[in-house]
């Protein structure tokens, strides 16, 4: 395969530190190269490496875990992650991690080892996206699964979209709340669903923009190796959103709301918004819908989706995303792994790689760091 090492990517780590992160005890990991492989065996800690990474963006992570779930075990029940990183404007020190508070686990942000109040401001300097084994039910799973795929997408182009999706789900919650309660409450319930029309709107908005900017990427990319997908976003406000003003939509979202409030409450729960929707994917090249493809062509399905998305991600962002590989290898065949490995070198961002058969990144020998994670620590493979 002709394929040659990308010369500094832009940003890219330079150095991860982590302290009783998942099984690493203390770990102070020098990283070289546009592309790093982590081989290993199962359970060594491959997959703890790039999650820590996935820390560095907006959100629980690759694997969606609780805090507590980030700490070592027999560790002290904290955890730190810290990434020195390479950007165009220079060296920027990335670090998150928890503090044991009366009131249980806080988690904490610095920028250059000052503390900043949110996560957000590390968006000015990093993306990151991934793929990982969970995804690979995606297109079959259920409708929240790709909810939450679905702005997963949106969050790498807008870090405010997880404040609002977060805002939302909680104002559902009181609204669903107030009618459980019954009784007068219209004043409190048109309070509510003002704030439920507002938000939902903001949340359908982005993520149809979003799939706009996506499918433009596609349609330019279509040709190579990888299937390429249709998307769809399926839902009642998706469509107001699509052809009308958003002060608009929101009027009609809460004269919905207000007249389908005893049908809400009969059901306990809001049926109608945002929170309801669905990402239709579809085969591009065999017009046919994605979960009735087989598991080899969902996953080079996917995988065309995520480089697509990776594309738009720089495109928008101007910053070129860290890509996270999980057991990529998985469901690819030898031509199909080969064509991925010329694609990420030429995407121009720093790739992280994680596989237990060493082999498999066999046509990246001499033209990647590869490095072997054993229990705790990393090695030069």
């Amino acid at each position: 395969m002709p394929v040659s090492r990308s010369q500094g990517p832009l940003p890219s780590i330079e150095r991860l530190v982590l302290t009783d992160f998942r099984t690493y005890a203390a770990l102070d990991l020098k990283i070289e190269g546009a592309v790093i492989v982590l081989t290993g065996e199962n359970g060594a800690g491959k997959t703890n490496l790039i999650e820590a990474i996935s820390l560095l963006t907006p959100g629980r992570g690759l694997r969606r875990a609780e805090l507590a779930e980030f700490a070592r075990r027999g560790g002290h029940g904290t955890f730190a992650v810290s990434a020195e990183v390479a950007t165009k404007e220079g060296s920027v020190q990335l670090g998150t991690g928890t503090e044991a508070q009366p009131d249980g686990l806080q988690r904490r942000y610095r920028l250059n080892r000052e503390p900043v109040g949110s996560i957000r401001a590390f968006a000015d300097h990093v993306r990151v996206v991934w793929l990982t084994p969970a995804m690979d039910g995606l297109f079959a799973g259920p409708a929240g699964e790709r909810r939450r795929f679905l702005d997963r997408l949106v969050l790498a182009v807008d870090s405010e979209h997880g404040s609002r999706v977060n805002g939302l789900e909680r104002a559902l919650r009181n609204r669903n709340r107030l009618l459980e309660e019954g009784g007068r409450q219209d004043r409190w319930l048109d309070a509510a669903e003002h704030e439920v029309a507002e938000l939902g709107v903001a949340v359908a908005a982005a993520r149809t923009q979003t799939i706009a900017h996506l499918a433009s990427v596609i349609a330019a990319t279509k040709a190579g190796p990888f299937p390429f997908a249709e998307l769809q976003l399926k839902g009642d406000i998706e469509a107001l959103v699509a052809g009308r003003p958003a002060l608009e939509v929101e009027e009609i979202y809460r004269r919905v709301l207000r007249d389908n409030r005893t049908r809400d409450a009969a059901a306990g729960r809001t049926l109608i918004g945002p929170h309801a929707a669905d990402l239709l994917v579809r085969h591009g090249p065999k017009q046919a819908d994605a979960a009735q493809s087989s598991s080899g062509e969902q996953k080079a399905l996917l995988v065309g989706l995520v480089l697509a998305h990776a594309r738009l991600v720089a495109d928008l962002s101007a910053i070129a995303p860290f890509i996270l590989l999980d057991e990529i290898a998985a469901h690819l065949d030898a031509a199909r792994r080969a064509a991925l490995y010329e694609r990420l070198v030429a995407l121009g961002a720093q790739v992280f790689l994680t596989g237990g058969d060493r082999a498999a990144f066999s046509p990246l020998e001499g033209h990647a760091t590869i490095l072997k994670v054993v229990p705790g620590d990393v090695l030069t493979a």
